[in-house]
């Protein structure tokens, strides 16, 4: 790989990391009186009240070609970051975290600054004024100098609120290790699981991104939890998770490949405008990918649909049967259509019958019944089993 994509990799896996760790970050803390923040005060920090009271810097690396030593440019890099925002002579200043991939060099400074029996900050000082001095790396020299600027109290003061987080978890280890803190909450079966961590990684990414936008200044750990209660509760006997968001299905796409299915010239037959096709079609996009979804991870069986699919028909039966008593007996075409789409809407709108009870996603009941259109189960015009059957014909 080029040296560019290389960089280009590492970076953009930098920032997948940064906000996958901060999730765990979340996840693993109890602290009720501070909120969460991403690149506020740092790459990731704790806020109490606006404060922040412990600024982390976090390092992912691709691969592992070395130890974290005392000159490595990955140290020296986040004690400048932390020289410059991290108040480095206050004694009341935030604890400084430094969460790496990278393995601390044993009788290193960071070996001596893990939050371990083997913590010595004074040891890790001398480790780091001998540093300052004796490397010869022209990348580091700016910030080792600024490190030699400050006073030997400030230099102390600094180094003893320093933690190093070595060997964290990779991001390939990201999921299992949110599966592992997740454990008591989630729900049997390895599809479900596989589900419900897709739902709330959806969920913080969008956290996420309003974060990073400087849209909400931060998330507290009830607000993941309540968010993480929801979740829970539409894995249960009385609802079920949505998996395919609106947001999820590429519009003219799904158009390309059912614009021309039996349930778009049924609604074409009661003269539904292009608008309106195209949001049915998306609908039973949607539902047919949904119910596929709930298939493979064993949210659903193939039973409970059947008995939807009959409610639904059986629904429409008794509607289809009202708008023929009502039709005018020499209606013409358009009063016809006009007849049918307004049972179209009719039921296109109606929420009497839902898969199950607490699941009151609508787009699935709406792409069900253009899935049974589809099917020639059920239609629209007052007249679409002669017209089926010239379909067919053609």
């Amino acid at each position: 790989m080029p040296a560019k994509n290389h960089e280009a990799a590492g970076s953009a896996l930098g920032y997948l990391y940064q906000t996958s760790w901060a999730l765990l970050e979340l996840l693993r803390q109890k602290r009720s009186d501070s909120t969460l923040t991403l690149e506020m005060h740092d790459d990731v920090a704790w806020d109490a009240d606006g404060t922040a009271t412990e600024l982390i810097q976090v390092k992912h690396h691709i691969a592992v070609t070395g130890g974290l030593g005392d000159m490595s440019v990955d140290l020296w890099r986040t004690l400048n970051a932390w020289m410059d925002d991290g108040s480095p002579g206050d004694p009341y200043g935030p604890i400084l975290t430094l969460v790496t991939t990278s393995i601390a060099t044993t009788g290193s400074a960071a070996f001596f600054l893990r939050d371990n029996t083997n913590r010595d900050s004074d040891r890790a000082l001398d480790l780091l004024d001998s540093a300052a001095s004796s490397s010869e790396s022209a990348q580091t020299e700016p910030w080792r100098a600024k490190f030699r600027e400050l006073t030997p109290s400030e230099r102390r003061t600094f180094v003893s609120r320093i933690y190093v987080a070595d060997g964290s978890c990779r991001i390939e280890d990201i999921e299992s290790a949110l599966r592992e803190v997740l454990w008591l909450v989630l729900p049997s079966g390895e599809g479900a699981q596989d589900a419900f961590v897709s739902l709330l990684m959806r969920w913080w990414n969008n956290v996420s991104i309003d974060l990073l936008r400087k849209k909400r200044n931060g998330v507290s750990r009830d607000q993941l939890q309540d968010a993480i209660a929801s979740i829970r509760n539409s894995f249960s006997e009385s609802s079920l998770p949505t998996l395919v968001e609106l947001e999820d299905v590429d519009e003219e796409q799904a158009v390309g490949l059912h614009e021309d299915r039996v349930f778009v010239h049924q609604l074409r037959w009661i003269r539904v405008q292009a608008d309106n096709l195209r949001t049915a079609i998306v609908d039973y996009h949607r539902a047919v990918t949904q119910e596929t979804e709930w298939l493979d991870k064993d949210l659903v069986d193939i039973h409970e649909l059947r008995d939807f699919e009959a409610r639904l028909v059986d629904e429409w039966r008794r509607v289809f049967s009202d708008m023929l008593e009502d039709l005018p007996p020499a209606a013409d075409e358009a009063t016809k259509a006009r007849y049918g789409r307004e049972l179209f809407r009719a039921l296109r709108d109606s929420a009497l019958v839902v898969l199950r009870a607490q699941y009151q996603d609508a787009f699935f009941s709406r792409g069900k019944r253009h899935e049974l259109a589809d099917r020639k189960e059920l239609g629209w015009h007052p007249e679409f089993e002669q017209r089926l059957a010239a379909l067919v014909g053609v």
